[in-house]
């Protein structure tokens, strides 16, 4: 990680504030080597695995309303360095967004890492002419990262399980580096069997990059905390996303956490670099205060924060209302008992709720109908026994009402 100069939070805060205006107020003739002067310098990194470079410890998700190029360079202007994007996020336009944005700074190339994700639902060989496709959506030569966007059985079937540590997969990912349209490869996961896709990664070590759904009020020692272990020793590069969704509504401050001088919002960033096996964070931010108060976490990070935190944190969680369980053990228990997707489904309320993203409906009615019937599931039971008392029987009602 980068040396920090001594700042206090109050002062980064207020100079990143008038960013913004130094933006705009750049003419749009400004040489490179101006427009460089301007920008401060990257956020602090950490190495991405074995075989990856060292990239910024936040990166800019691809997903939401106020992505666009200038967004991106306001995030590139802030210190930030790796951009998240896919296939499917605003239906191909957060990909040309990222393209339109490389296209106008050639010169930042080098220095700028690129991430973009498919969907080979006939088998990884798909992969070999997807990139070709995600490469002419963007308008550029290579990427840094290509992801199986969204492992999982649902999407991919069971065999799927089996594919992190497959000569078949392997042998794809070797030629897609092979090619130079990507220097690595890797997965996105939020299914309920990502410790089970984690361990075989682990066990193959063959795959470069994991993006993960992480929870960072998890217990020493749990089965996610080992399966993450066991990553890290085959050297495979590990980025945290979904870590702020449950608290998305949660109060700016809570007196659990003073003392800390941070928001909540960025005690959870810090919670989750406090894990020294995460590489990077993906996130949604949607505005320019929530890129002043991400990055301001990022800088002003020093050291691990103590466990009692990360377990005020847990306990912040516990006192209020979440659109998403983060992973507790009784939720991912109950998740591989059940057809009835309801971890899916809180997510796609969320994503509804939160992002405005109408998708949401499409990938709700893709669930067939076990996965959607509620009839015969104690909600209330799944609900009280949540570490974190996600109220289900009201998201399988908002779900039927958005969605049905």
């Amino acid at each position: 990680m980068k040396k920090q100069t001594p700042t206090s939070r109050r002062n980064f805060l207020k100079s990143s504030v008038a960013i913004p205006a130094a933006i705009t107020a750049i003419p749009a003739t400004a040489h490179a080597s101006s427009k460089k002067a301007e920008e401060p310098e990257p956020l602090p990194m950490r190495k991405l695995g074995r075989n990856g470079p060292e990239v910024t410890m936040l990166n800019l998700g691809g997903m939401m309303s106020a992505h666009n190029p200038q967004y991106i360079d306001l995030a590139w202007k802030m210190g930030i360095r790796y951009f998240d994007t896919a296939d499917c996020y605003k239906k191909g336009k957060s990909e040309q967004d990222v393209g339109a944005w490389v296209n106008r700074y050639p010169e930042r190339r080098k220095d700028a890492f690129i991430v973009t994700k498919d969907h080979p639902k006939k088998g990884p060989e798909e992969l070999l002419t997807m990139i070709d496709k995600r490469l002419d959506n963007m308008g550029i030569d290579y990427i840094d990262l290509f992801f199986i966007h969204a492992m999982g059985v649902k999407e991919y079937g069971e065999e799927s399980l089996e594919w992190p540590k497959s000569d078949r997969l392997k042998k794809v990912f070797d030629e897609l580096k092979a090619s130079g349209k990507t220097k690595l490869c890797g997965f996105s996961c939020h299914d309920k069997h990502l410790i089970e896709y984690l361990n075989a990664a682990a066990e193959g070590g063959f795959v470069d990059v994991i993006m993960l759904k992480y929870n960072p009020m998890m217990e020493p020692g749990d089965d996610l905390d080992k399966a993450l272990d066991a990553c890290h020793k085959a050297g495979i590069g590990l980025v945290a996303m979904k870590e702020m969704r449950p608290f998305a509504k949660a109060p700016k401050t809570h007196p659990k956490l003073e003392g800390t001088e941070l928001t909540t919002h960025q005690v959870v960033l810090q919670a989750v670099w406090s894990d020294p096996r995460i590489a990077s964070i993906c996130s949604a931010m949607e505005n320019i205060s929530q890129l002043e108060e991400n990055t301001v976490a990022a800088r002003s990070f020093s050291k691990a924060l103590p466990l009692e935190t990360r377990r005020a944190l847990g306990e912040v969680a516990a006192l209020t209302t979440i659109p998403m369980c983060p992973g507790c053990p009784s939720c991912d228990a109950a998740a591989k008992k059940t057809e009835y997707a309801f971890q899916d489904i809180s997510r796609y309320v969320m994503y509804y709720e939160l992002d405005g993203n109408f998708e949401a409906r499409e990938e709700f009615r893709n669930l067939n109908k076990a996965e959607r019937d509620f009839a015969h599931i104690d909600l209330e039971s799944l609900r009280d026994q949540c570490q974190y008392r996600v109220d289900y029987p009201e998201i399988a009602r908002r779900s039927e009402y958005y969605f049905a």
